[in-house]
């Protein structure tokens, strides 16, 4: 299958273009939405034939590199059109795609009737084949291509129904955060082909493989590829974007800001994991990082109402668990969590979207109450995912996060574990307060006025997939103590360089079946005793009190949106005001040019009264130009 690889990526591309350019012309919601649906499935279909096909070779030559043309050649710079498909290539096209048809197939109950159906269908075509690019690219220009294009067409659908202005705002506020980690991965760029001559990553990461370890080169490089992960995967301090980006359709959220692109952040430093094996500086910081933006956005959730901006947060504490899990070095499991939580978090977007959908577009949970009579399948499929989201066994979060748990206790120690397990309790209360608000007591909507149903087929059907590979999604990367994890196995071969290097400078941990199954024991028995406690509280409620004390901190949001505000947003805005524009711009810039031109004018204006319009003056003047010509020609 490998042979037609290329149509992974044209597909999506072939889709933007009929949808974009005709879709208006078709004027059919049938033909736009399969048309974009199959354009994802088939790739999805190649994707998993060239995935057996990897599977069939042995460990060591699972990668087949494909180049299609020559697409930059200038003086030293030499970069060629070309994929890298490997066991963890292969691994993020599978969830994009398979996820993403589900997802348009959901968009095409969600989106019916919407006055921009087609114009939707075309740029999450868009988006899909700029996320592929991201994945596959061998060389970091080719990654950067897709990193931006994700992040134009995150822009584009949040900011999907332009008509409301906070739909607009929060566009605007993803594309200029975002801006800040793409700079940061461009001076990383500039850096390492400055200092080696490439940007290949295969070929970078040779020629770093022999330098010492945390060299002051490469923790510039791996800072900088950071920032642009903290930005992507919204991590401190660059999250304050992901949590308005619910502005747009509640599909969006479920394939950009929760299963694909915001994993961008975490593909990129798994890629590069032998820059960060050499640098555990940097690979510390990333620790830091991820675990407290793991505890700060889960502690932000617990006092949100807004049924998406919940599972906004829960977004980015999860996306901490994984940066943890890099910071720790335990790449595989990153990637192991990136997956699982994949198939969870776009099961309870799609379900939210759901309720949304059967609520008439009423987000609030505090307005909802009594759902799960009424909307039968989604409250199944969200319960499942949100057992999986909590840690609950089997299910596939349980054991993504224990082991992400377990390898923080055994590298980092104890002070780390609690923090990742008290983020942990509060992930189980949240999203039960969310369950027990929206599904559970007595209705607290006005029901002379709206009346819940169940959302059609095309929603559901994608729901119950999701939430079947919620519940078995967790075995493809069993722990030790259980089994054999054959996502350990697959991914062994990617990150064999980094684990080389690491045991050149690390000693090996011992590892403790007792051990790990008394920390499980913790997690499940905390995650089960915050469920309940959640349910008990929160599920007959019928009256909501404003918050005071720190709870009122935690539902604004620690207040961070306000400080940018005030230390940076306002700041620039006062300055481009009254220093740039007023005096910069309108005074030395404008100043110049109009006195340059005002000068001329007046030049102009008193050369013209030379311009007599009597023939005399012409004759006389013409001859008294002779007369001095002649008079230099005899004299000089």
């Amino acid at each position: 299958m490998s042979n037609f690889f290329y149509l992974v990526v044209l597909m999506p591309l072939i889709g933007f273009f009929i949808n974009g350019l005709f879709g208006k012309k078709i004027n059919n919601e049938k033909i736009s939405g399969w048309l974009s649906s199959i354009c994802i499935l088939i790739p999805f279909i190649i994707s998993a034939g060239t995935f057996f096909e990897l599977l069939s070779m042995s460990p060591e030559s699972r990668t087949i590199h494909q180049v299609y043309f020559s697409w930059i050649a200038t003086g030293d710079l030499g970069i060629n059109y070309a994929y890298l498909i490997d066991p963890l290539s292969i691994s993020l096209v599978l969830v994009i795609t398979g996820i993403g048809f589900l997802i348009h197939l959901y968009s095409i109950g969600y989106m019916h009737g919407d006055k921009g159906f087609a114009k939707y269908f075309a740029f999450l075509n868009l988006f899909v084949f700029a996320m592929l690019n991201l994945v596959l690219g061998d060389n970091l220009l080719l990654i950067f291509l897709g990193w931006e294009g994700v992040g134009l067409c995150s822009y584009l659908l949040i900011g999907f129904w332009y008509e409301k202005k906070f739909t607009g705002d929060a566009a605007k506020k993803a594309f200029i955060v975002n801006r800040i980690g793409d700079f940061g991965f461009m001076i990383a760029m500039f850096l390492i082909f400055a200092n080696f001559g490439t940007l290949e990553i295969s070929a970078f990461l040779s020629q770093i493989s022999g330098i010492q370890i945390n060299d002051g080169l490469l923790i510039a490089i791996s800072l900088l590829l950071f920032l642009g992960a903290c930005g992507k995967s919204a991590q401190i301090p660059l999250y304050v974007w992901l949590p308005d980006a619910m502005a747009g359709p509640t599909p969006v959220s479920a394939l950009i800001h929760a299963a694909t692109m915001v994993t961008a952040g975490i593909y990129l430093l798994a890629r590069t994991s032998i820059l960060y094996a050499l640098a555990p500086f940097t690979t510390h910081i990333v620790l830091i990082v991820g675990l407290l933006t793991a505890l700060m956005a889960a502690t932000i959730a617990l006092k949100q109402n807004d049924i998406k901006k919940i599972l906004a947060y829960s977004t980015v504490s999860q996306l901490g668990f994984m940066f943890v899990a890099i910071g720790n070095f335990a790449f595989t499991i990153a990637v192991f969590h990136l997956i699982t939580h994949a198939f969870f978090k776009a099961l309870l977007f799609l379900g939210s979207g759901s309720v949304i959908h059967g609520m008439h577009e009423e987000q609030d949970i505090t307005k909802m109450g009594g759902l799960k009579n009424k909307m039968k399948i989604t409250f199944v499929t969200f319960f499942i995912g949100s057992l999986a989201l909590a840690g609950i066994p089997p299910l596939s979060g349980f054991f993504s996060k224990d082991e992400i748990m377990y390898l923080t206790f055994i590298t980092s120690g104890p002070a780390y574990y609690i923090i990742t397990l008290i983020a942990a309790a509060c992930t189980a209360f949240y999203i039960f307060r969310l369950i027990g608000l929206t599904f559970y007591g007595k209705p607290r909507y006005d029901e002379a006025h709206l009346h819940p149903h169940e959302s059609p087929s095309l929603m559901t059907i994608p729901l119950i997939i999701l939430a079947v590979l919620s519940a078995i999604g967790g075995f493809i990367g069993l722990p030790h103590w259980l089994g054999h994890s054959m996502l350990g196995d697959w991914l062994a071969p990617v990150f064999s360089g980094a684990m080389s290097i690491l045991s050149t400078y690390q000693p090996e941990h011992q590892t403790s079946v007792a051990l790990e199954l008394g920390l499980v024991a913790v997690s499940v028995i905390v995650a089960t005793t915050m469920i309940v406690i959640s349910f008990k509280k929160f599920s007959k409620q019928t009256t909501f009190e404003e918050p005071t004390g720190f709870g009122k901190v935690l539902e604004n949001k620690y207040y961070v949106d306000e400080i940018y505000d005030k230390t940076i947003v306002e700041p620039i805005q006062k300055t481009s005001d009254k220093i740039l524009w007023k005096i910069f711009d309108i005074k030395i810039i404008d100043g110049f040019i109009n006195g340059v031109a005002n000068y001329i004018s007046r030049l102009s204006f008193d050369w013209r009264k030379i311009q007599t319009g009597v023939i005399q003056d012409y004759t006389t003047l013409s001859v008294a130009g002779i007369v001095i010509l002649l008079i230099y020609l005899i004299f000089r």
